[in-house]
């Protein structure tokens, strides 16, 4: 019997049949200051000795003496903050009734998009970058602020999420964007949502945002969880990397890979680097063409 935050058979179709789900109010304000206390934390850590080129990115339009954080990496090996959250039931509930009683957490990430200098992030699927022997994979995106148009909310194409899109580049590496024309007659849905609220999001939903051109910030938590018998497909070494460190959180993960959903198409990366950069190569070589 699922719980009280468990999705209901309404929700569950709606989800199977547009490949997200909002929930608005998921985190409490107590949640969000302790969650801002681990943030900065963590990022004064960052400028310490060494560390700062290892776990955080950059805004390359700030030009400022401090330039702004754009990502965090792995936040859920930083602070004990994260991880009560990536294991807290409000989440991981909701994601089993979406996902089945055995989960592993496959990533986690901290998108800053902070105000007037926030990137844009263009048109992919998750599973595009990381393909795996199902399409047993979503992402939370937790928003830490108010989320809006202005500063860019997430955007999604609904109803996309029953195959994988070609990200490739001519020559046939990895864009990090969708790269067919199947999606360009469609209209995006911006999903703005308040502080706290949670997108359940499928590893298949094309997704998007716009830069954040706004006087507010706009942080969002991501955590990456997959079914138990959803194995990585190896495409180089960001394959082992990623799973340098197994995470499960409910139950155990399977002895066997199930194989379903869609085909995958398994991208060329030659280089681990992050899906921002991968998008900042591929505009550069639109620009000398």
């Amino acid at each position: 019997m699922g719980s009280i935050w468990s999705f209901n058979e309404e929700e569950l179709e709606f989800y199977r049949r547009e490949g997200w789900l909002l929930v608005e109010d998921v985190l409490s304000r107590r949640d969000l200051s302790e969650l801002d206390g681990a943030i900065q934390t963590v990022a004064d850590a960052a400028f310490v000795g060494d560390n700062e080129a290892t776990y955080v990115e950059f805004e390359p339009d700030d030009t400022s003496s401090n330039p702004a954080l754009r990502r965090m990496l792995d936040p859920y090996a930083r602070h004990e903050a994260f991880r009560a959250i990536a294991h807290d039931a409000r989440i991981v509930d909701r994601v089993e009734s979406l996902l089945g009683s055995d989960l592993d957490l496959q990533h986690s990430k901290l998108n800053f998009k902070p105000a007037h200098v926030g990137s844009s992030v263009e048109w992919h699927q998750d599973l595009g970058y990381y393909p795996h022997t199902n399409d047993g994979v979503l992402a939370v995106l937790i928003y830490l602020d108010e989320a809006t148009e202005n500063n860019g909310c997430l955007q999604v194409m609904q109803r996309q999420h029953n195959s994988y899109l070609d990200h490739a580049a001519p020559g046939a590496a990895f864009a990090g964007r969708i790269m067919d024309e199947s999606l360009k007659d469609m209209e995006p849905l911006p999903l703005p949502a308040r502080a706290g609220s949670a997108i359940f999001l499928h590893g298949l939903t094309p997704h998007a945002s716009l830069p954040n051109e706004s006087s507010s910030d706009r942080r969002t938590l991501i955590f990456a969880y997959r079914a138990g018998d959803a194995y990585p497909l190896y495409y180089g070494a960001v394959t082992v990397e990623d799973e340098a460190d197994p995470r499960p959180v409910r139950g155990r993960r399977a002895h066997h890979a199930r194989f379903g959903g869609p085909p995958p198409i398994v991208p060329r990366i030659d280089a681990t680097s992050s899906l921002y950069e991968i998008q900042a190569v591929d505009r550069v070589r639109r620009d000398d063409t």
